[in-house]
């Protein structure tokens, strides 16, 4: 696991632009969530809301799936590839602080099969994602 100004990058995830994560599982399922970069940006999580009907939902590449609140603001999460939301973690739902705990591990958000694993290599990894937190976006 690598650091950038404090904040936690694991090497065996693939990034977004807009800081979330996705970890590569067996048969194209697929663990997401926000980054350590993202949860310590907005502060303390207070509400965790996932868009309604979402699991066994065919989702494109940025379309949004979580909304997070913290007194500092609301963001949307979004997927990070095409997919079928398959699995939400409704605990989040009921102890938000979780993902500020823990971000790549009880705080992920939800589960997604990918449609293609091409779509993988449009994400940043490890190293590209330092360097994006490195340079203040």
């Amino acid at each position: 696991m690598t650091k950038e100004k404090g904040m936690k990058v694991p090497e065996d995830l693939l990034y977004t632009v807009d800081h979330e994560w996705i970890r590569i599982g067996s048969d194209n399922h697929c663990e997401c969530g926000i980054t350590d970069h993202a949860q310590h940006s907005l502060g303390d999580i207070v509400f965790v809301e996932f868009v309604a009907n979402i699991v066994h939902t065919v989702v494109a590449q940025r379309d949004p799936v979580v909304i997070i609140e913290s007194p500092k603001a609301a963001s949307d999460v979004y997927s990070p590839v095409k997919g079928t939301v398959t699995t939400v973690n409704r605990v989040v739902e009921d102890t938000p602080e979780i993902i500020n705990k823990d971000p790549y591990g009880d705080g992920w958000l939800f589960k997604i099969e990918i449609a293609d694993k091409k779509q993988l290599d449009s994400l940043m990894k490890p190293e590209e994602y330092l360097k994006l937190i490195k340079d203040g976006k």
